[in-house]
């Protein structure tokens, strides 16, 4: 009788576990899933609302090469973003001009130089950095940059592209740190070792293989910097000066997609064509990210192919 109160219960402590396992397994694919259904829920909802936009007032040729953006004009309103696709461009890839080295040059740092303590404080520190707030470098930028720039390089103002990309690349460069750090971390000692072995110094072991081992993670580190300079809105609004202006040098004012529809989204009549036009930019903003992450993960592919 005990023996098949036992059995009994091996069975029903089985049962439980498939129970646990299926339930499990549902919640993960719901959390999975879930991220899909909110992107195409997000790009449907842009869609329907400047799609009134792209049936009736949109012109290609205005939209993508005219640099005057005056949706509130009454007499001539124009939708031209061509100033503020420039902008944008500029502002973003002066910043990885500024994170790239810093991020990799710290990234190598922490992962092949740094031990016990000091490794732990400087990735507590890049940490810290990444959780600032946006808004707090605006500020940074507005207060302490603007001056800065303006006494160094005798400029009229500083809020320019010079002062938008190196706040941009400061707020990147953790992130872009901690990815390219694991990388790093996670090629084999055994790489390492061979290369020692074989006469290799400390420099040429970075160099030339770890470096080369890590590139998958490295590109992914990079990318997801300029998909976060792409789509960073508060700092940019509040370092560039706001300016409709194709940048000719760093020095100046420019006005970004995203921070144009922050700045513009609220003040605007629910419906107009201006409302929609700002949308259209959202729905620009969406496929331009999707191609830089579809770029990525072919890049990826081609990289693990070779």
């Amino acid at each position: 009788m005990s023996e098949a109160r036992a059995q009994a219960s091996r069975v029903g402590q089985r049962n439980r576990d498939w129970y646990i396992d299926k339930a499990v397994e549902i919640i993960v694919f719901i959390g999975g899933i879930s991220a899909i259904i909110f992107i195409v829920g997000i790009f449907v909802f842009i869609t329907k609302e400047g799609l009134g936009f792209l049936a009736d007032t949109f012109d290609f040729k205005e939209f993508f090469f005219s640099p005057n953006w005056r949706p509130t004009s009454e007499a001539n309103p124009t939708y031209g973003i061509l100033a503020l696709m420039a902008g944008t461009a500029s502002v973003t890839g002066l910043a990885m001009l500024v994170a790239i080295p810093f991020s990799l040059g710290a990234a190598i740092y922490v992962a092949e130089f740094a031990t016990g303590k000091t490794r732990e404080a400087l990735k507590v520190l890049v940490e810290l950095l990444a959780a600032i707030p946006s808004v707090v470098w605006g500020f940074i930028g507005l207060s302490i940059m603007n001056p800065l720039i303006i006494d160094l390089f005798n400029v009229p103002i500083g809020l320019t592209v010079l002062n938008a990309g190196i706040i941009l690349g400061l707020m990147a460069a953790p992130i872009m740190t901690s990815i390219a750090e694991d990388a790093l971390k996670a090629v084999p000692d055994r790489y390492r070792e061979a290369a020692e072995a074989m006469g290799a110094t400390r420099w040429q072991v970075i160099f030339k293989v770890v470096l080369p081992a890590a590139k998958n993670g490295l590109l992914g580190a990079v990318l997801l910097g300029v998909g976060r300079g792409f789509g960073e809105t508060m700092a940019v609004l509040m370092a560039t000066g706001h300016a409709i202006n194709i940048p000719t040098s760093v020095f100046d004012s420019v006005r970004a997609l995203t921070a144009t529809i922050a700045a513009e989204l609220g003040e605007t009549a629910n419906g107009s064509d201006h409302y929609q036009a700002l949308f259209t930019i959202g729905i620009f903003l969406f496929i331009i990210t999707f191609l830089i992450n579809l770029s990525a993960d072919l890049i990826v592919r081609g990289v693990r192919k070779g």
